[in-house]
C-alpha cells in the first residue's frame, strides 16, 4: 500500500506570517520523506482571505518540497485545470518533471468553488456544470496531445492550436511541412518544450466525488482520489470505477486498482486526547468545507441525509448542526490511538483492497507541535505493524 501526505496549507484568521506555514510545510515533508513515505500532495486554491486555504500554486509548493527532499514525489491534489492555460499548464508540468527528475505526479481537477472559477476563467464556472465539464475534457486533450506528439494541433469549442494565420518565417528555423504550410509559411502544428522527462507525462490522478466524474476517470485510464465517504459508500464508488475501467482497458481491472482514498489523522495516547487536541479543529475544516458541499458524503449507505445536513451546494444556506466530531468521527476520521488507527486501515484494506492511503495530518489551527508527534507516532507506531501485515508502503518493497 503506498502511503501519501495531503499537506493543506491553511492560515485560520490570517495570524500568522506565510513564511511560518512554509516551514511547517518543509518540516513535515523532510520527516515523511525520511520515513519513506510515497508521494507528498498539495492542493489550488485561491481567494481564500478567510484562511483554510491559502495555496495558489501547489507546482510551486511541489518544487519547493521536491528541492528540499531525496525520495518523496511531489504532486498537485489538484491542479485546477479549468482555471489554466492549457499549453501554460503542460509546460510547467513538463518542467516539473525534469526539474524533479521523474519524482512528480499530477492530479488534475474542475474546481469546487465559483468565487475562484468566475475570476480566473468565467468560462470554467462551475454554476454551469456541462459546460465546465466539457471545458475541462478539452483542457485535458490538449494537454496530452502537447506532451505526447512531437508537433500539435487542436481544434475545439475553447481552443485552437496553432491561431490560423500566423506566418513563422524565421531565418534559424528549419522549413518543414512538420509544422508549416511550405507555400503560405503559416504555422500548422506546435511542439511543446521541453516535453515530459516521464513519457509520456507523470502519472495522472483526479480528485473525484460524483458518479459521473468517477465513472469518467476510469473511462480515461487516469488514476482516481477520494475523501470523504465512509467505507460502505467507497466500496460501491469503487465499483463504479472498476467496472469503467475495466470496459475501456478490455480487461477485469481488480478492485482498489488506481484508487487513492484520503482520510483525516490525528494519534494520540487515548481517543479522548486525540478529540481533545485536535476535534475541533477538524470540525471547523468540515464546516468549511461542508458549507459548499452538504453532508451527503460522509452518510453510510442508504443513510438519510440529519436535520441541517442537507445543502445544495450551489445556493448555500441553511445550517450544519448536524457536523459534529462525534458525528463525523466513526464515519471517515482516523483520529484516536495507534491501534484505532491501524483498525480503520485494516477495514480499508479488507473491503475496498486498498493500493494507496493519502493522509490529511495538518488541520487548521493544529500547532505544528502536535502536527508533528502525530506524524512521528503514525511512523514509529503504524507504518511498522502495516508491513508485517504485508500492507507496504512502496518504499518499503
Amino acid at each position: 500500500m503506498k502511503t501519501s501526505l495531503f499537506c493543506y496549507l491553511t492560515n485560520p484568521g490570517l495570524k500568522r506570517p506565510m513564511a511560518e506555514i512554509l516551514d511547517d510545510m518543509r518540516e513535515m515533508a523532510v520527516e515523511i520523506d525520511e520515513a519513506g513515505w510515497d508521494i507528498i500532495w498539495f492542493a489550488e486554491h485561491h481567494f481564500g482571505h478567510e484562511g483554510y486555504d491559502v495555496t495558489p500554486n501547489a507546482i510551486l509548493l511541489s518544487a519547493d518540497v521536491a528541492a528540499r527532499t531525496k525520495n518523496i514525489k511531489v504532486g498537485q491534489a489538484a491542479n485546477i485545470i479549468t482555471f489554466w492555460h492549457p499549453l501554460r499548464l503542460a509546460e510547467d508540468i513538463a518542467m516539473l518533471d525534469h526539474m524533479t527528475k521523474g519524482r512528480l505526479e499530477v492530479a488534475l481537477g474542475r474546481g469546487l468553488y465559483h468565487r475562484e472559477a468566475v475570476h480566473l476563467n468565467p468560462t470554467a464556472d462551475i454554476r454551469d456544470d456541462e459546460q465546465n465539464r466539457a471545458l475541462f475534457d478539452e483542457t485535458l486533450e490538449v494537454m496530452l496531445k502537447a506532451w505526447g506528439e512531437e508537433f500539435f494541433q487542436h481544434k475545439g469549442r475553447f481552443y485552437t492550436f496553432p491561431e490560423p494565420g500566423i506566418v513563422w518565417d524565421h531565418g534559424m528555423s528549419p522549413k518543414s511541412p512538420d509544422y508549416m504550410n511550405m507555400e503560405t509559411k503559416e504555422l500548422t502544428k506546435l511542439s511543446l518544450q521541453p516535453r515530459c522527462y516521464q513519457h509520456p507525462h507523470p502519472p495522472l490522478w483526479q480528485v473525484v466525488d460524483t458518479p459521473r466524474s468517477i465513472r469518467g476517470a476510469g473511462e480515461k485510464g487516469i488514476n482516481a482520489i477520494m475523501w470523504q465517504p465512509t467505507v460502505p459508500v467507497l466500496k460501491e464508488r469503487f465499483g463504479w470505477y472498476q467496472e469503467a475501467r475495466s470496459a475501456a482497458e478490455a480487461r477485469d481491472v481488480p478492485l482498489g486498482h488506481g484508487l487513492a482514498v484520503m482520510r483525516d489523522l490525528y494519534i494520540a495516547d487515548t481517543m479522548e486526547q486525540a478529540k481533545e487536541d485536535a476535534g475541533q479543529c477538524i470540525n471547523d475544516l468540515y464546516q468549511y468545507v461542508c458549507y459548499w458541499r452538504g453532508l451527503g458524503n460522509m452518510l453510510w449507505l442508504n443513510e438519510d441525509l440529519p436535520p441541517g445536513g442537507k445543502l445544495d451546494p450551489l445556493s448555500p444556506g441553511g445550517s450544519l448542526e448536524a457536523l459534529t466530531y462525534d458525528w463525523q468521527h466513526p464515519r471517515n476520521l482516523l483520529f484516536g490511538t495507534a491501534d484505532y488507527v491501524i483498525e480503520k486501515i485494516e477495514e480499508m484494506k479488507r473491503e475496498l483492497n486498498l493500493q494507496h492511503l493519502v493522509i490529511h495530518a495538518n488541520p487548521p489551527g493544529l500547532a505544528q507541535d502536535k502536527v508533528m508527534k502525530s506524524l512521528r507516532a503514525f511512523n514509529e507506531r503504524v507504518l511498522p505493524h502495516l508491513r508485517t501485515l504485508g500492507v507496504k508502503t512502496e518504499a518499503a518493497e
